[in-house]
């Protein structure tokens, strides 16, 4: 069974006189589904899709070119600007 719920995405639900009593799923699906239980990435979904609603989103071309950009500066930085936030050896 655990190998159908990591190679397929199966689930399973165990029964007990016929009412469910736990479930079996892959780890990756149950903390997608953990976080979401988290009152604070609940809000920011609502914020982003009222955002959405309200036409207020950009193109996903133009949010990935603002990503490549950022990348280029910091590869682009010298290697001491890039190592200084790294913790210094005593």
């Amino acid at each position: 069974m655990v190998r159908r719920v990591h190679n397929n995405k199966e689930y399973f639900i165990f029964e007990k006189d016929g009412i469910p009593v736990a479930g079996l799923m892959a780890a990756d699906e149950l903390e997608d589904y953990l976080e979401l239980q988290d009152p604070k990435v609940r809000a920011h979904i609502r914020k982003s899709r009222a955002e959405q609603l309200a036409g207020e989103g950009r193109p996903v071309s133009e949010f990935l070119a603002e990503l490549d950009a950022q990348a280029g500066q910091r590869q682009a930085m010298p290697s001491k600007a890039r190592s200084s936030k790294r913790r210094q050896k005593v």
